[in-house]
């Protein structure tokens, strides 16, 4: 075993950039401790920004599709309008003095440094609160949300909405470091969760998630520390037994099934057979993804490729549509990926998981449920009152997908506000 290293006055965080010297930290207290919370900021070197236009620029395309649709994977047109944009437009700087903006920190848990962001509301009584992204996601899909959150008086809430917001980067994902052993699964990084908000001096908090961040707030649920008074979900796990035994034998719906029922099961289906390939190949074999590590345009694709629909509000950007996300919304996340060299750490988490993704976890404390429309499946009322017993909020949004606070940051912010507002104290 190594030994440990002497205190510092000034560390290097150890995330495993890319580039060398793409993170800095600010200077530090005297002592580094394991419990203490070190400020962080970003600069990425001019060295490694046009690195990668090169390489984008270097791209050896394959042959487009023999289809006039995307059931071949994600389509020649979308790859190479990304491309142009990607390497003569995209501005990598002006979402780094963004984050830069806001106060970012990084402190060790269970022996791995974790980075997060921490805005605290300048409002009394605020409710902690610790959002977690997923793959091929990042704190970025959360930064829309931040502003209504902690400072709702200038986003059309009232005093009583605010929030104090935590937003970590999972092991593995962009500025957290890379996990250097294997054990890093849902349940070890919920437990690290907890201990990062009673780190920050809360006693009372909740946790927001979906993808990934479902998987860890469900596991941090399961847990029940006692500081955890609720957790809200965007991708619920609430697939019954018996249904998830009629998909995996590619059975028909059943006919007891009502038609919210029956819309998921035909959701799920379609996903199992045409959206899994990215989740089995991470899930066996992430060690075998060095091309998402050598070629950017490699990265993106794979990155684009996460469900049918999300595909297709993603392509449509680049075609002009406005709605939603931005073609620098969808940059600045995949070129984080891309300077942090996180395409295979991040896989990782899948090869971790053994846990059942869609299937109940026995959660007995309060759980708010917010559907929308283009997610994976949208979950029935029916069978999120099954899953959790204690379900205090449920709706079904109109619009928004998979990445929804990135999507739909208002309709999102007000789930949150309305889910939690009977637990406040």
């Amino acid at each position: 075993m190594s030994q440990k290293p002497p205190p510092l006055t000034r560390r290097d965080v150890l995330v495993a950039a890319a580039v060398a010297g793409a993170v800095t930290m600010m200077p530090l207290p005297l002592s580094a401790e394991t419990s203490d919370v070190r400020p962080f900021q970003l600069h990425v070197p001019e060295e490694a920004l046009a690195d990668l236009r090169r390489r984008i620029a270097a791209t050896r395309w394959p042959t487009p599709e023999l289809v006039a649709d995307a059931t071949q994977g994600v389509q020649f047109a979308t790859m190479q309008k990304l491309a142009k944009y990607w390497e003569t437009e995209h501005d990598w700087r002006k979402i780094e003095a963004r984050l830069n903006s806001l106060p970012m920190f990084v402190t060790e848990i269970d022996g791995l440094d974790i980075h997060f962001i921490h805005v605290r509301s300048k409002l009394p009584n605020a409710l902690p609160l610790i959002i977690t992204h997923g793959w091929p996601g990042s704190v970025i899909e959360q930064l829309k949300i931040i502003g209504p959150l902690t400072d709702p008086l200038a986003h059309g809430g009232t005093p009583e909405d605010a929030f104090d917001v935590v937003i970590p980067s999972l092991p593995g994902h962009g500025f957290s470091a890379k996990p250097t052993t294997t054990g890093w699964d849902p349940q070890r990084i919920a437990r690290a969760w907890t201990t990062l908000m009673k780190r920050l001096g809360y006693t009372r908090f909740v946790a927001q998630g979906g993808d990934w961040g479902d998987a860890v707030s469900e596991q941090m649920a399961v847990q029940a520390p006692p500081e955890l008074i609720a957790i809200h979900t965007n991708m619920p796990a609430t697939v019954p037994e018996d249904i998830a035994a009629a998909l995996a034998a590619g059975s028909p719906a059943p006919e007891t099934l009502s038609p919210e029922e029956a819309n998921a099961y035909a959701q799920l289906g379609f996903f199992y057979k045409h959206g899994l390939g990215y989740a089995q190949e991470m899930a066996n074999r992430p060690q075998t993804l060095y091309a998402l590590e050598d070629s950017p345009i490699g990265l993106a694709a794979w990155m684009l490729d996460h469900d049918a629909r999300s595909y297709e509000l993603i392509a449509r950007i680049f075609d002009g549509a406005t709605e939603g996300l931005t073609r620098d919304d969808i940059l600045d996340n995949i070129t984080l990926y891309w300077l942090t060299g996180t395409a295979v750490s991040s896989a990782r988490l899948y090869w971790e998981n053994r846990l059942a993704f869609f299937a109940p976890k026995n959660i007995t404390i309060p759980v708010a449920v917010s559907v929308f429309p283009d997610e994976i499946y949208a979950a029935p009322k029916s069978w999120a009152e099954k899953a959790f017993p204690r379900l205090i909020h449920f709706n079904r949004l109109a619009k928004g997908g998979h990445f929804a606070a990135w999507e739909q940051p208002a309709a999102f912010t007000a789930e949150l506000r309305t889910a939690f507002r009977p637990l406040r104290s």
